[in-house]
């Protein structure tokens, strides 16, 4: 009877890894395909897939297709270029999540370890920020940033949106779980607060700061909202905004609509935040872990 029960334990034991690898094989596939499928069409001709339909083996116009995505020059102007837009969205990405992992973290600091008498308030009334996001703002926001002549800048379009709480409540609650014993070893050493925090702090912290990196590197990267208003000047346009115009053309004169070159644009779209997750996934995983404990 015992060695009947060890077997079906075994047998159950195996079941439920090859249920849990079938789940997991079919969510893969559930993300990959559409992936899959953009890309293979956006190596083919346009007249091929308007009549045709997408497909999904490779085709023979990959550079083609590639190439005009990147070098064509568009807009109403006529000088705008794909291009030129995936650097403003990296560099608006790059900004926004930069200055959220510096400042967020500063904050939270401040908040844990300087005992002053408002901190929890002033933590509170912080954390409140998250109830009003940048949507509901957006038309005081636009008015500081227009009195303070930022519009058509970096500037302008970076420091609204790193105005609010996420950050500092992660940071936060990831201080908080330090023992207090490691900031009073450091006073005794004489350690001023500064340079805890470099030295204790920052190192502790930097898979914290991988995580939050991330985040608010996709989010600034896929804003489309903000960079609408903030510019009337075609070279700060951004990926979501070209994203919006590649998918308004129509019929012109009766010609063939790029579909080809759309796909491909969506394609090159996704490969800088691709690129910043797999770099720093790692820290990534273990920023959420320490965040969950």
């Amino acid at each position: 009877m015992v060695h009947t029960g060890i077997i079906s334990n075994k047998m159950n034991n195996k079941l439920a890894q090859y249920t849990a690898h079938t789940i997991l094989f079919i969510g893969i596939l559930v993300m990959i395909l559409p992936i899959w499928l953009t890309f293979a069409s956006s190596t083919h001709k346009n007249e091929s897939i308007v009549t045709e339909g997408m497909k999904w083996s490779m085709g023979s116009y990959f550079y083609t297709n590639y190439n005009e995505v990147l070098n064509e020059k568009g807009g109403f102007s006529e000088q705008v270029t794909a291009r030129s837009m995936f650097i403003n969205s990296f560099i608006m990405a790059l900004g926004i999540a930069s200055l959220k992992v510096v400042i967020s973290s500063l904050c939270a600091f401040a908040i844990v370890y300087f005992r002053f008498r408002m901190a929890v308030p002033l933590f509170w009334l912080v954390f409140l920020t998250l109830l009003v996001p940048l949507e509901v703002r957006i038309l005081p926001s636009y008015q500081v940033v227009s009195d303070l002549n930022l519009t058509n800048s970096y500037t302008g379009l970076i420091v609204p949106l790193v105005a609010s709480a996420t950050g500092t409540f992660f940071f936060r609650q990831f201080y908080k779980s330090i023992p207090d014993e490691l900031l009073e070893a450091a006073k005794l050493d004489g350690v001023n607060a500064w340079k805890f925090f470099i030295d204790f702090m920052v190192p502790l912290s930097k898979t914290m700061m991988a995580a939050l990196f991330i985040y608010m590197f996709v989010h600034g990267y896929s804003q489309y909202l903000w960079p609408l208003i903030m510019t009337t000047d075609e070279k700060y346009w951004t990926v979501v905004m070209g994203m919006k115009l590649i998918f308004l053309e129509s019929w012109d004169g009766g010609q063939m609509p790029r579909v080809g070159e759309r796909f491909a644009y969506i394609i090159l779209s996704i490969i800088p935040p691709v690129v910043v997750v797999v770099f720093l996934q790692r820290w990534f995983i273990k920023g959420l872990i320490q965040t969950e404990k």
